[in-house]
This record gives structure tokens, C-alpha cells and sequence, in this order.
């Protein structure tokens, strides 16, 4: 079968998280870049990618990569791809982002221009036409420059990973679906410990959580663009890979999430968003404010996005909610804290330092992921 090589984006600073859900899913990986890795994989590796992956972006299936410093050298390049292995004659074919950094080449609309063109060029030649109707399927192409270097994709996803399906009913400014499940994949978090979120908005991190605790696949409940190229991947590896995510599901388990907000309105979208995912026997959602924030149970997890007061009138706000987490925090003694804030100051009014910090971006957001340790429990027979 023939073998691709596919590039996953991430979010930079979550390279390890992706890293090992691939490894996981059986497949070496062949090159770890600054928000994206890359694999080899064959037509089955595109399926099961982006039904499985829960901290990438995309499945991009790599055409090309090499060295272009003019647009000249574009052309050529791109127009020696041989393209008509990948669009077939009625295709649709345009270049949806090009992005540019470190390059001589830096000019985005000029860059898909001159691709859009050297692949008519191509194309023109192979299939004997002066004229494409493109009237089939979609065959969207992604471009990257990094110093120089070129490297060509389609785009087998589509919509982002990020879109599972479920969350019909957002909160204001929510954190992606993917960044939420790669924050709670760097935790020691399993679904016999558990889990809170004071902050829960639309639900996303209780969700996430559910779904990974569950084993149910993140892209089982939606379409791709990909199950249209039929020119390159048969619909029955779509079915069997869906198939073998829904066999590898766990519903007769018990599990112990719960989601707090102050807001009653997005705890009933949280509600309609675990229903929609089918998690929603697993997680208790309820209206309680973070000053109010206590468990009897040892051990558990507090996975959080708080706010960050982005709007200069929440700011004022800030040093007390922080406070607030704080003084929760020494209830929560025997429990490990982590939470994703722009807020630089989080550490000074929490009155804590953190025991380990890792910065990350959220969007063009720049975030702290500050995880605070609480104590192992002790092994039952020791």
C-alpha cells in the first residue's frame, strides 16, 4: 500500500503530547518541528489519524518539501509535483492558507497565486486540457515556509479537529476541544481519580476528560474531506476505522468529573454539550462560584482555564478571583491544581508558586499552564 507522509499541526509547546498519541497509535514518527510532527502512513494512517488524534490541529498528507528563495523556484517545484496522482481531472483545487515565516518568500496571496498556477501548468499537460471546470471534490492545499523551506500538503480534515461535533453551545472565549484534551493528557490524571472544573464554560475540559476516560474516539461523530478522494483512500478504510473506534469504547465504567460555572446559562449549554458527546452520565454540572470550591475526597484533580481578564474592564477583577483559587486550593491540600491563564500575576495572588509552569499559546495568546502538585496517594496494600 502506498506509504504518505502525513504532518500533524499542534499547539507550540504540546509537540510531546501529539508525539505519543501517534506512537500510541502504532506509527514511528519521522520528524518533531515546532507545532507540527510529522509521520509516515498509508491511506488507512490518514483514516485513523483523524478519527483518533485528540491534540492535533489537522491530518495534512505531504506532496512536497524543498528550497524555494524566488518565485521562480516555486513554480518549477511546484509544477514538478506530480499532481495528477493526487487531483483527478474534475477536482477542486485551491491553496487555503500559506503561511510565511523566516523567508524570502513572504507574501501569502502572491504565494497561493503562483502555487494555483503552477499546478493548472501541470495539470494542463498531464490531462491533455486548457480548461478545468472543477466541479468535483474538494482538494483543499495548505503551504508552509520556514526559512526558506517549502513544504506543499493537502488537507484531508477540513473543518479543524478541534470541531468534534458537540459543542453546538459555546461560552465566551472557550478553549479549544484539542488544547483541552492535549492540557489534560500532560496531567496524571485516569478516570479512577477525580476530576473538577471551576471555570467549566461550555464544558469542554469535564468533556474532553469524559470522552478520554470513555476511550471514545474524538472524531468518530464527524465528517471529513478526505472520505471524498476516493482517487486515493477507499471508503471502506473510513468504516473499518470507525468501526475499530467504536469496538475500542467504554461506556460500563464509573467515572467522577464535575463542572462548576456562576453562570446558569453556560452550565445548561455544558449540560446539552456532554449529552451531544455522550458523556453526560459521567459528569455532574452544577452552578457554584470558586470561593465556594471543596471536595471530602483526596486526591483529585482541578484542571482549569480561569479567566484571564483579556477585557481591560475585567481586570480589576483578577487579584481576587486569583485569591479566591488560592484560598480553594488550601482546602483542596491533598490535590494537584492545574490551570491555563494569560494573567501573569496568577502566582502572586494565588499565594503559591507553581511546581512546575509551562508557557503555551492560546490562539495568538500567550498562556501559562501553572500545575501545582498535590501529594501521591499511597498504593493499596502498602
Amino acid at each position: 500500500m502506498k506509504k504518505f507522509q502525513l504532518v500533524i499541526p499542534c499547539h507550540f509547546g504540546l509537540e510531546a503530547v501529539l508525539k505519543r498519541e501517534i506512537i500510541d497509535l502504532g506509527y514511528e514518527v519521522s520528524l518533531v518541528e515546532d507545532g507540527r510532527i510529522t509521520f509516515e502512513g498509508d491511506a488507512e494512517a490518514i483514516c485513523r489519524a483523524n478519527i483518533f488524534l485528540r491534540s492535533g490541529e489537522r491530518v495534512l498528507l505531504q506532496v512536497a518539501r524543498f528550497r524555494a528563495e524566488t518565485f521562480e523556484e516555486l513554480f518549477q517545484n511546484v509544477k514538478s509535483i506530480p499532481w495528477e496522482e493526487y487531483i483527478p481531472v474534475d477536482g477542486k483545487f485551491w491553496v487555503t492558507k500559506a503561511s510565511s515565516v523566516k523567508s524570502k518568500l513572504f507574501s501569502s496571496s502572491d504565494i497561493q497565486s503562483i502555487i494555483k498556477k503552477a499546478i493548472v501548468e501541470r495539470m494542463k499537460l498531464k490531462y491533455n486540457v486548457s480548461w478545468f471546470e472543477e466541479n468535483g471534490c474538494d482538494y483543499p492545499i495548505r503551504v508552509f515556509l520556514i526559512k526558506d523551506e517549502v513544504t506543499i500538503a493537502l488537507d484531508t480534515t477540513g473543518d479543524s479537529l478541534h470541531k468534534r461535533g458537540y459543542r453546538l453551545n459555546s461560552a465566551i472565549a472557550p478553549i479549544s476541544e484539542t488544547l483541552a484534551a492535549a492540557l489534560i493528557m500532560l496531567t496524571p490524571w485516569k478516570r479512577d481519580r477525580i476530576l473538577v472544573d471551576p471555570f467549566c464554560g461550555s464544558g469542554t475540559f469535564p468533556i474532553e476528560a469524559a470522552m478520554i476516560g470513555a476511550n471514545i474516539a474524538p472524531g468518530m461523530n464527524r465528517s471529513f474531506i478526505a472520505e471524498n478522494w476516493t482517487n486515493l483512500i477507499d471508503k471502506k478504510e473510513w468504516y473499518d476505522s470507525v468501526n475499530e473506534a467504536n469496538d475500542l469504547i467504554r461506556l460500563n465504567i464509573e467515572m467522577d468529573i464535575q463542572g462548576y460555572d456562576i453562570d446558569p446559562t453556560v452550565i445548561k449549554a455544558a449540560r446539552e454539550n456532554a449529552k451531544l458527546a455522550g458523556v453526560d452520565k459521567f459528569i455532574h454540572f452544577q452552578r457554584r462560584a470558586v470561593s465556594e470550591l471543596s471536595h471530602p475526597k483526596k486526591f483529585g484533580f482541578v484542571i482549569s482555564n480561569p479567566p484571564y481578564g483579556e477585557r481591560l474592564e475585567d481586570k480589576k477583577d483578577l487579584p481576587q478571583l486569583y485569591h479566591e483559587i488560592g484560598e480553594s486550593m488550601k482546602r483542596l491540600d491533598s490535590w494537584s491544581v492545574y490551570l491555563i491563564t494569560s494573567y501573569e500575576e496568577a502566582e502572586k495572588y494565588i499565594g503559591r508558586k507553581s511546581d512546575k509552569n509551562r508557557k503555551l499559546y492560546n490562539g495568538m495568546i500567550k498562556t501559562y499552564y501553572y500545575q501545582f502538585l498535590g501529594p501521591k496517594p499511597k498504593k493499596s496494600g502498602r
